[in-house]
């Protein structure tokens, strides 16, 4: 009676099985076995180096905050562009007089670094290289008005990059094209003290600069920003603008950091809609692009974790593990790309 009953469920259980596979599409069940073999461990391209990214955040960090119309600021991205050439690349400067918030004219340089500038496939990496003029998120109200050194929240995304160019330029294993941009004047938005009302315009200047005067021709197949991209406890949640925009992208790079093993930190879920220059390359310049931006929900003081923009977010609260999971993770994405 037993191995009837077994029998019996043994019968009932492949029906179940052969009629839930039949309301699958072929493309559905695509879909899904796509998903199951890139949860297995297939990482590619060539490693990349958490003790020399943390080394490129601290020599940014080394001139000092990098706010807007600043010897600091000037002189960094004059070693940036160094470092990009160095590696490869063909680097050039996109100069502006860009307005902020409060009428200041700001000395505005996009640096744009291209690897295999001849390859027609390109994908677009950037990150904003300025820091905050104001340490206006800093639990201690008399430091509001003071410069943050922006280890996190603006060196953390140069230096992935940098890492990224370096790999490349030791490897030369990747036959598409790669553009480095570093974003100026991000980080001029309305501070939270001032008396006028904050508005998403006044952010990511040097992303709407560049969204509206692309190189002559330029073409990417999609971007991917990476802002405060080395934080300690840091999780990359998918970015609302990034999902409405270019959803595809979103799961071909989570996809990616599960296949190098790094899929812990970068959660299947939701986090916030975020002002950032991800947008501008969205709207304007039609690029689809997504934010790799770190977000703390369980953080009280802010969903950007506790450094942001505090005089906290400095070289002592950099993570190297969050700088490899990052970095590998768009290596990985990289070199799956046909």
């Amino acid at each position: 009676m037993k191995k009837l009953i077994l029998l019996f469920l043994m019968i009932l259980l492949a029906l179940v099985v052969a009629f839930a596979m039949g309301w699958l599409s072929p493309a559905d069940r695509s879909a899904e076995e796509a998903e199951a073999a890139a949860e297995r461990l297939h990482p590619v391209g060539p490693s990349f180096d958490a003790d020399s990214a943390y080394a490129f955040v601290g020599a940014q960090c080394a001139f000092g905050p990098r706010a807007m119309n600043t010897s600091a600021h000037d002189r960094c991205g004059d070693w940036i562009a160094r470092k990009f050439s160095e590696y490869g690349c063909e680097v050039s400067s996109q100069h502006a007089r860009l307005r902020g918030y409060d009428g200041t004219m700001l000395n505005s340089r996009n640096i744009i670094a291209r690897y295999r500038p001849a390859a027609t496939t390109r994908i677009l990496l950037c990150a904003h290289w300025d820091t905050r003029p104001w340490a206006d998120n800093d639990p201690d109200s008399t430091h509001w008005r003071k410069p943050i050194d922006g280890a996190n929240d603006g060196a953390s995304g140069v230096a992935v990059m940098l890492e990224i160019a370096r790999q490349l330029h030791l490897s030369g294993g990747l036959t598409i094209g790669v553009d480095f941009v570093c974003l100026d004047a991000e980080d001029w938005g309305t501070p939270q003290w001032a008396n006028s009302q904050d508005s998403e315009d006044t952010w990511a200047l040097g992303a709407q600069y560049f969204a509206a005067h692309l190189p002559a021709g330029y073409e990417a197949r999609y971007g991917i920003l990476l802002d405060m991209v080395g934080g300690q406890g840091a999780r990359f949640y998918r970015e609302g603008f990034s999902m409405q925009f270019a959803p595809e992208i979103v799961k071909k790079v989570w996809r990616a950091a599960r296949a190098a093993g790094f899929g812990s930190y970068f959660p299947k879920a939701d986090g916030g809609m975020i002002t950032d220059d991800h947008v501008p390359l969205n709207r304007i310049a039609n690029i689809p692009t997504i934010d790799l931006i770190a977000f703390y929900p369980d953080c009280t003081q802010s969903s950007f974790g506790p450094t942001w923009h505090t005089l906290d977010d400095n070289l002592e609260h950099i993570d190297r593990h969050t700088l490899k999971a990052v970095g590998q993770t768009v290596i990985q994405t990289l070199f799956t790309e046909k």
